[in-house]
C-alpha cells in the first residue's frame, strides 16, 4: 500500500513521500511551548491562540490514524546570497518569484487525495501551511529531512529548498524511519543571520527573523534592523542558501516556482508608484499579495534606503502624503538618509505640521536630528521651531 501510493504521489508531481504516526514526540512540544512563551512568535498569534492543536494531529482531527508527508522541490538556479550585492534592486524571496505554493501544491494533493480515498475506501484531509500543524516535525518523522538549526527542513537530495504539504487519512500506514540530524558541528545558517534571530541552535525567535519582519509584521520595522534588511523586501533566504547541504540540491522542475521575468531582481523605484489596485494586479496569484500593498512598499523604502539611490524620484516624494502611516515613516527615513539637513528642512515646513501620526512625526524629528523627549514637546516647542 504505502509504495503504490509513494510511486503515485512522484507520478503527481512530489519529489519526496514519508509516512508518520499522526502524534507529535515531547522534544518537539517543548519546542513550541518555549517559542510560544518567550514570545518569539511575534505578531503572530495563531501559534498561541490554536497551540493546544499544534501539539497533538488528533486534536485537530479525532480520526486521523497516519500522516502522509510530502515534499516539493524549488531549488533555485543561482545561490540567494549572490542577489545581495544588487543593492539597487528588489530582492524577493526564492519561494515567492512566481506562484503561490500553497495553490500548487493543494491542487497536487487534493489529486492525490481523491485517487486515495478511491483507491483504498478511506476518508483524509489535506494540508499545506494552512491549519494548526507542525508541519516539519511530522516531515522529519516520516523521514523526509531533519529540522537543521536554522529549524527548517533538510533534505540530503535537495537541501534547504522543499515546499512540504500533508495528507491525514484514516488508513493505518506503518511508519517510515525518522530522519536522523546531519548538522553536525555546522553552524554557518546562525553565524550568517544578519539580525542575529537565533538564540541558539534550532531556536528561532521569529521576532528578529527578516522574514518575519517583512511579511509577517504588520506595523513600522525597529530602526535597529532597518539596514540589516538591506536589499530584502519580501522574505530572507540567508539561512537557506548558506548550508552546506546545498550542494546537493537541484534546481526546481515546477515551472510555476521558476521565477517571473519581472520578480527577478526588478529595479525597487519601479514600485513605488504601485497602488492598491496595482499592487493587486501586479502579485494576482503570488504569495506576496497576501501582504497587501502597504507593507510591501514600506520594505521597498527600506531596501530605497539602503541602496546607492541618492537623488529622490517624484514617485518616492508623493509618498510622503501616502494614506498608509507605515509608508509615510519610512519615506521620511529614506528622504533623510539622502538628502542634506536643509532639504529635509524645506520639506518639513510643508509635511510636518499637519502630520498627526506619533510615529511618523517621530521619524521627521530623528531625520531633522531634533531631539524629542515626550509627545508634548514634539506637539509645541519643537514644532514651532521648524
Amino acid at each position: 500500500m504505502k509504495e503504490r501510493i509513494r510511486t503515485r504521489a512522484k507520478e503527481e508531481g512530489f519529489d519526496a513521500i514519508g509516512f508518520a504516526q499522526a502524534k507529535m514526540g515531547f522534544r518537539e512540544k517543548a519546542r513550541l511551548e518555549a517559542f510560544v512563551s518567550l514570545g518569539q512568535h511575534g505578531d503572530m498569534t495563531w501559534m498561541s491562540d490554536h497551540l493546544e492543536r499544534r501539539q497533538d494531529p488528533r486534536t485537530l482531527w479525532p480520526d486521523v490514524r497516519s500522516v502522509i508527508a510530502v515534499a516539493m522541490n524549488y531549488g533555485p538556479k543561482v545561490n540567494p546570497l549572490d542577489d545581495l550585492r544588487s543593492i539597487n534592486r528588489a530582492n524577493i524571496s526564492v519561494y515567492a518569484r512566481n506562484k503561490d505554493y500553497h495553490n500548487v501544491i493543494k491542487k497536487r494533493l487534493k489529486k492525490l487525495g481523491r485517487w486515495l480515498g478511491k483507491e483504498f475506501n478511506c476518508d483524509l484531509k489535506v494540508f499545506v501551511d494552512t491549519a494548526p500543524i507542525l508541519e516539519k516535525p511530522l516531515g522529519q518523522a516520516a523521514g523526509i529531512g531533519w529540522q537543521g538549526k536554522h529549524s527548517n527542513l533538510v533534505n540530503q537530495s535537495f537541501g534547504s529548498w522543499l515546499f512540504l504539504g500533508e495528507i491525514f487519512t484514516t488508513l493505518k500506514l506503518d511508519p517510515d524511519e525518522m530522519e536522523v540530524d546531519h548538522c553536525g558541528s555546522c553552524t554557518k545558517c546562525l553565524d550568517i543571520c544578519p539580525t542575529n534571530a537565533f538564540p541558539e541552535p534550532y531556536m528561532l525567535d521569529a521576532s528578529r527573523c527578516i522574514s518575519y519582519l517583512t511579511i509577517e509584521h504588520k506595523g513600522h520595522i525597529p530602526l535597529e534592523y532597518r539596514e540589516k534588511m538591506g536589499n530584502r523586501i519580501y522574505g530572507c533566504d540567508d539561512c537557506l542558501a548558506v548550508c552546506p547541504w546545498n550542494k546537493f540540491s537541484k534546481m526546481a522542475r515546477e515551472a510555476a516556482f521558476i521565477p517571473r521575468e519581472d520578480l527577478n531582481l526588478p529595479l525597487l523605484e519601479d514600485f513605488l508608484s504601485l497602488d492598491d489596485s496595482l499592487f493587486r494586479e501586479k502579485f494576482s496569484g503570488s504569495p506576496i499579495k497576501r501582504i497587501g500593498r502597504d507593507r510591501f512598499i514600506r520594505n521597498v523604502l527600506i531596501a530605497l534606503g539602503n541602496s546607492s539611490i541618492r537623488a529622490p524620484s517624484i514617485d518616492l516624494l508623493n509618498l510622503l502624503n501616502d494614506p498608509s502611516s507605515i509608508v509615510r515613516a519610512m519615506c521620511v527615513w529614506v528622504l533623510g538618509r539622502i538628502l542634506p539637513i536643509n532639504k529635509m528642512k524645506e520639506l518639513s515646513v510643508q509635511h510636518l505640521k499637519s502630520e498627526m501620526d506619533k510615529t511618523v512625526r517621530e521619524e521627521w524629528y530623528m531625520a531633522l536630528n531634533i531631539d524629542y523627549n515626550s509627545e508634548s514637546s514634539m506637539n509645541s516647542g519643537s514644532r514651532g521651531s521648524i
